[in-house]
């Protein structure tokens, strides 16, 4: 049902990420003639995706309009909102608009790939309140509090009305930078009419108010005056705040701040040289500097609070990392909550950590880490100061879009104002109100090493069945003409676990000398390969009950 008034124009909205899903957020604001993208970011592979490093939104739908794209709005500079940008921006190379800090967070990434000299990138502060032409859209950013400095949300004045997007947000009373969410503003936006709210969702669950990061802070005197050793904190690498803390509280308890991990090495030197970060004593110090200082003079900030395994709490927990390697006396903080998915990986850092003797504290024992999203309070806040006639809940997967629905309903916004949309959707917006009118298709594109695109599902099916069942490999060698076999055949696992072996492999072999006794040896072999193939499988699994990846290699003699 589509309701509404009072506007003449028409605006399309398309989530091409970032919605029932966290990670990888991409909007576009989309008229006949222009259209406007809000942040560009990636997400982490899921456990049944092996071997894929990171994953990107789609653009296929941009790269056929990229002459209608008058600019790239980034909101901060979280992974999740600019991560997709060194991947992506050739195939849409378009102005970057962003905030001081988001702005040399992103270069740093452009840089890497060679491609910082050919970006156009303005920088807007937030409390000079501009106004940014793109098209027929008219942007206003406006400053909000979230665990990342100079964060924001727009206002963009469209054809259709104004559209309010909060960016990932919170109402934090005492942020580190003292900068509060521009609540004055939000209340204009609310006097102007927003046709239409897209508000961060991802916290509905948590009743009242998100903490201040100043708890993190008083929680981390307390670790500090207790632990005997070295301390290692792990966190985001694009967490300013929360290493301006680490900075701070080292102060105090006379201990030096060894950065530790390429992007965060790179992001703590971005936000000092911006004066984001301050360190008025000299504490930090590279790790060679550290050798020569005893642990309890020592704080390690290091990445991997997600479990990555090539970050350096991972290598550390695995005791594979050069220069640390933990045990009694020493005390790990995991200063983050896991991303949903990353459970597994995350705990299992920890018990490692705890059976090597490390003291470990995380967020299920104390409060080491506090959520950059609002709460159900703030959320309703949100809705009271804007005030808008149309609400979508983006940035959370699908039990979070339902529980905000349920959260505007309580605030006031009838039923039929709420839209709940999915990744691809084509929302409109017009004079008659709001409805979704088309869906594209939209997928992934997963990232490998230094290689991206679409890895076929079929390959991730190969990978999953090769990390749970192993894999047999049969060469054999037939006579070309009469298909008798030659020798062979010869069988090698890889990744099974076998008792009776040699029974096992004589079990295989008679099974596909019987199956190809006398067949006719194809010209390329794939019905050849086919009838082993099925012939070993079936005996494989009468015998051992798995299903491991066959991979025939016939030869002829």
């Amino acid at each position: 049902m589509r309701t509404g008034s009072g506007v003449n124009e028409s605006v399309r909205v398309i989530f091409l990420g970032g919605i029932a899903e966290v990670g990888k957020n991409i909007l576009i604001l989309e008229t006949d003639d222009d259209i406007v993208v809000v942040d560009c970011g990636l997400g982490f592979p899921e456990e049944d995706q092996p071997g894929i490093d990171l994953v990107l939104p789609d653009i296929g739908y941009l790269k056929g309009r990229r002459n209608k794209i008058r600019g790239i709005f980034i909101t901060h500079g979280h992974e999740d909102h600019i991560g997709g940008l060194p991947w992506l921006w050739e195939d849409i190379p378009v102005p970057i608009y962003a905030t001081k800090l988001t702005a040399g967070l992103i270069a740093v990434k452009m840089r890497e790939k060679r491609l910082m000299d050919r970006v156009e990138m303005h920088i807007f502060d937030p409390d000079q309140h501009p106004a940014i032409e793109a098209g027929d859209f008219t942007i206003e950013p406006f400053r909000v509090t979230h665990s990342i400095p100079d964060a924001v949300g727009f206002g963009i004045t469209t054809p259709a009305g104004l559209v309010v997007i909060t960016g990932d947000f919170k109402f934090d009373p005492t942020p580190i930078d003292g900068l509060l969410t521009d609540t004055a503003l939000l209340q204009q936006f609310g006097d102007r009419n927003v046709r239409l709210l897209i508000s961060d969702c991802v916290n509905v669950e948590r009743e009242g108010r998100t903490p201040s990061e100043r708890v993190v802070g008083e929680t981390y005197q307390d670790i500090f005056a207790q632990a005997p050793g070295r301390i290692i904190i792990a966190t985001f690498a694009s967490l300013i705040a929360r290493i301006q803390q680490t900075i701070d509280t080292a102060a105090k308890f006379g201990r030096k701040v060894v950065p530790m991990g390429r992007s965060l090495e790179n992001n703590v030197r971005v936000a000092r040289e911006l004066g984001y970060l301050h360190d008025p004593e000299s504490l930090l110090i590279t790790p060679g500097m550290a050798n020569s200082l005893p642990g309890r003079d020592l704080v390690y900030l290091v990445t991997g609070s997600q479990g990555e395994p090539m970050a350096v709490l991972s290598r550390i927990a695995n005791r594979d990392h050069n220069r640390i390697r933990v045990g009694e006396g020493d005390t790990v903080v995991v200063s983050s909550t896991p991303i949903p998915g990353n459970e597994t990986s995350v705990f299992r850092i920890i018990d490692q950590l705890f059976r090597a003797g490390a003291e470990v504290v995380y967020s299920s024992r104390s409060q080491v880490h506090v959520s950059g999203h609002a709460g159900r309070d703030e959320l309703r806040q949100m809705l009271e100061l804007t005030r808008p006639e149309f609400v979508i809940p983006t940035h959370g997967e699908h039990r979070h879009l339902a529980l905000y629905a349920d959260l505007a309903a309580e605030a006031g916004i009838p039923r039929t104002n709420i839209t709940l949309v999915d990744r691809g959707d084509v929302v409109l917006l017009d004079a008659s109100g709001i409805g979704i009118v088309e869906q594209l298709d939209v997928g992934s594109i997963l990232v490998e090493g230094a290689t991206m695109g679409h890895v076929e599902p079929a390959i991730l099916r190969d990978r999953q069945a090769l990390s749970r069942d192993g894999m047999l490999m049969i060469a054999v060698s037939i006579d070309r003409h009469s298909g008798k076999v030659v020798s062979g055949p010869k069988i090698v696992t890889r990744g099974m676990s076998l008792m009776g072996e040699e029974d096992f492999f004589r079990g295989v072999g008679d099974a596909v000398k019987v199956a190809i006794s006398g067949l006719a040896v194809d010209a390329d072999g794939r019905a050849t390969d086919q009838v082993i193939r099925e012939a070993a499988s079936r005996y494989v699994f009468a015998r051992i009950r798995r299903r491991p990846m066959i991979q025939p290699l016939v030869l002829e003699a």
